[in-house]
């Protein structure tokens, strides 16, 4: 029908006629006949729950969906099949994509997805084909994504004792809810099974981690884990890419006494204000530093 209209044949010909026309250009201009109905819908997902300039991983995912042939797919396997964005769709596919979709209309109305199963579903066909045929370039810059910038597979790493688990599992459930990609080690379990916690807290907390927060006190010091843990991003404190939780008054090898850190003392005694604390004195504060980035 677009080659017709391109060479302005719209009526039956009584003479058999040739008519000229380039793929690429009908695409084009089918895309953009279908900006009015999605490019919208598109960017309010792209942009996450809460957008930051940084939070890209959903554009990810749908420029990976678009590359398939199927508009159903597997997360677990898409991820696994696609190492550049490995991280991206692992971060968002237990939690944080169910609450986006949850909490936009505009989502909800146009994508599916079920976290047990992992199966991510877009059941517009035009939909499916205007994600095939974008230019994502365009779409990042019309979400206010920055280029340019290191890509981390998590905005936040947490190292703690296990004295502190539950402070620590506070921490990253809130900045999970405020959509962060978060490192707290009882989220990833499943995706370690059978390998070596050792190689990958390098990874983790030596480069894949934005920020590393690190909740500190004599535990900390004493214990073998968060020991190693610290060898890891201790060297990352010159970037100031290490935000210190200071829970007593323990010196800690390779933290500076001058560094800018939180003070969390004594947070036993906060009772059932504890989780009201956690936001308004760490968890906020945090997000202010990833929204400085």
């Amino acid at each position: 029908m677009q080659g017709r209209l391109i060479n302005d044949s719209t009526e039956t010909q009584t003479v058999t006629r040739k008519l000229a026309f380039n793929v690429s250009s009908l695409r084009q201009r089918a895309t953009q006949k279908l900006d009015h109905s999605y490019q919208e819908k598109i960017i309010d997902f792209c942009r996450g729950k809460r957008f930051r300039s940084t939070n890209d991983p959903y554009l990810k995912l749908l420029r990976c969906v678009g590359e398939q042939e199927s508009s159903i797919v597997d997360l677990t396997e898409l991820a696994n099949s696609n190492i550049e964005v490995r991280g991206s769709i692992n971060n968002i596919k237990e939690k944080r994509l169910s609450i986006l979709i949850d909490s936009k209309p505009n989502c909800d109305r146009h994508f599916y997805y079920n976290p047990e199963t992992k199966l991510f579903a877009i059941e517009d066909p035009a939909l499916f084909y205007y994600l095939k045929h974008l230019d994502w370039n365009d779409i990042r810059k019309a979400c206010g994504f920055r280029s340019g910038q290191k890509d981390f597979s998590f905005d936040f790493a947490i190292s703690f004792a296990g004295e502190n688990r539950e402070l620590a599992r506070s921490v990253a459930q809130q900045l999970e809810t405020l959509d962060c990609s978060v490192f707290f080690d009882e989220f990833f379990e499943a995706n370690y099974l059978g390998k070596a916690w050792h190689k990958n807290f390098m990874e983790v907390f030596g480069q894949q981690s934005r920020f590393v927060v690190c909740l500190l006190d004599k535990y900390h010091v004493e214990k073998i884990w968060p020991t190693f843990e610290r060898e890891c991003f201790t060297p990352r404190v010159a970037e100031a890419a290490v935000i210190p939780v200071f829970l007593d008054d323990t010196v800690v090898l390779g933290i500076p006494k001058d560094i800018v850190g939180i003070s969390f003392k004594n947070y036993a005694a906060f009772g059932e204000a504890l989780s009201n604390r956690v936001t308004d004195d760490i968890v906020f504060k945090l997000i202010a530093r990833l929204e400085d980035v």
